[in-house]
């Protein structure tokens, strides 16, 4: 008989090294916002061989748009940082290569924290009018 083992918590990536858990449930899910671009930066991440991100990026919440006032920038966070920090050890940029534009990702400890979206067509909220 196996001895009873002790169950320890999970803790999330967004505890680590800072990342103040935030109530990331109230952040509308990517997909249901732009769900064009969570196909594409699926595909994209699956082509590359980041099946891992390809995954995560399907439960992308947007956080908060760039803000830069750049009109060829549609970046958003996806996650909570601390502002003025770099994102220290655990941090890659991940580049994709889509057929208009640029798409980069910054990812920590594989998760997916800010889509830099530069020089693209704009993107189409879902129900938003035309």
């Amino acid at each position: 008989m196996r001895p009873a083992v002790a169950a320890r918590p999970v803790i999330a990536l967004s505890h680590r090294r800072g990342y103040a858990p935030s109530m990331e449930q109230d952040h509308p899910l990517m997909r249901e916002v732009f769900p064009d671009l969570i196909a594409e930066l699926t595909a994209l991440l699956e082509d590359e061989g980041e099946r891992e991100l390809a995954i995560c990026a399907w439960d992308l919440r947007l956080i908060d748009e760039c803000g830069c006032g750049d009109d060829f920038c549609q970046s958003v966070r996806t996650a909570d940082r601390p502002r003025g920090k770099p994102y220290g050890p655990g941090h890659r940029c991940v580049l994709l290569s889509p057929s208009e534009g640029m798409l980069l990702l910054d990812v920590v400890d594989g998760r997916i924290m800010y889509v830099e979206i530069l020089d693209r067509p704009p993107m189409q909220r879902r129900g938003a009018q035309s």
